[in-house]
């Protein structure tokens, strides 16, 4: 499906016709730029490539100086493949006007790092018992992870202790309630994955 990248720019709320509160998200939505058309004879699939952001030169590698200069723009920090697109061509400028007030999309964002957590607060458990009969240190332990002889070891996907967040997460079914073109803002109802000011992918 036809999407853009974008940034997210912050959360707020805004009054619907019945007077309720909506949280919602503000994301900042191109302009982009295509930067390659593949075809199906060339690449094997049809797709579209677009750039966003802008990025120092001297920061930018020489295979990809040439790939912008083929398209006639500055270099980007961020490329992605979109399908669905008709009728553009390479250097064209895809715009916040292909989406419009009402519409639900996909948004994928990476999620907030919070660096290694305990199985607490990564996994919600309770911890080991209460601070009686000897539990003097076990208080938000993860109990035992297995069994002795049998299996003898510890079976994959068990929830412990580790890295939390980071991650590339999907929010899916968000409606637009407004579509600023003059500004390229685009406010979503609910919340997107990522910080502020962290890239997102937007699909209809």
């Amino acid at each position: 499906m036809p999407g853009i990248i974008g940034r997210k720019v912050g959360m707020t709320s805004i009054y619907s016709a019945e007077g309720k509160s909506l949280p919602c998200t503000v994301i900042e939505a191109g302009p982009c730029v295509v930067t390659q058309i593949k075809t199906q004879d060339r690449d094997g699939y049809e797709a579209v490539q677009l750039g966003f952001g802008e990025k120092k030169e001297k920061n930018t590698p020489n295979a990809l100086k040439g790939h912008f200069k083929k398209a006639n723009t500055t270099p980007k920090a961020k490329l992605v493949e979109f399908k669905g697109f008709e009728n553009v061509s390479v250097g064209d400028l895809v715009d916040v006007a292909i989406f419009q007030e009402g519409e639900f999309i996909d948004v994928i964002g990476t999620s907030k790092g919070k660096g290694f957590q305990g199985v607490v607060r990564r996994h919600g458990f309770g911890g080991v018992g209460q601070a009686t009969h000897g539990q003097h240190n076990r208080l938000r332990a993860p109990g035992s992870i297995g069994a002795c002889s049998y299996p003898a070891r510890v079976f994959k996907g068990m929830r412990m202790a580790g890295q939390m967040g980071n991650k590339r997460r999907l929010a899916s079914n968000l409606q637009i309630l407004k579509v600023l073109a003059d500004r390229n803002i685009l406010i979503v109802k609910g919340s997107v994955p990522g910080a502020n000011g962290s890239t997102l992918t937007i699909k209809k």
